[in-house]
């Protein structure tokens, strides 16, 4: 299910971090499924479990999963809390990428383009 790159400058648990929210978001790990135990992750990517729990550790405080002691840890429902500051700092990443792409020749014509293509393919 996950595939981590070893020799990739990037940490691990970043990495893991970057896999999960990328399945919660496109759908694959359905709201309220429980996700893999960490000692079961770790046996099959063969990686410290402490790796595991930093990852579930930052996908919590970022808002897509949540935990439950002694059962797990679970995809949260999308918009079951305010996620006004995770939205303020998406918001922002999207300012700068469209400043580069300006910066880089892209019309604004071709960033609507490319955002309505975006859109239209993410629809659930």
């Amino acid at each position: 299910m996950f595939e981590i790159d070893l020799r990739s400058r990037e940490p691990i648990y970043e990495q893991l971090v970057e896999k999960i929210k990328e399945l919660i978001i496109n759908n694959v790990l359905k709201p309220d499924e429980q996700l893999p135990a960490v000692r079961v992750l770790a046996s099959e990517l063969t990686i410290n479990p402490n790796t595991i729990q930093k990852a579930y550790r930052e996908l919590e405080h970022r808002g897509y999963i949540y935990s439950i002691p002694g059962k797990g840890n679970f995809v949260k429902p999308a918009g079951l809390e305010n996620n006004a500051a995770r939205l303020i700092d998406l918001s922002k990443e999207l300012k700068r990428t469209v400043s580069e792409m300006r910066y880089l020749g892209m019309t604004d014509q071709e960033i609507f383009a490319l955002i309505q293509t975006s859109l239209s393919q993410d629809r659930r």
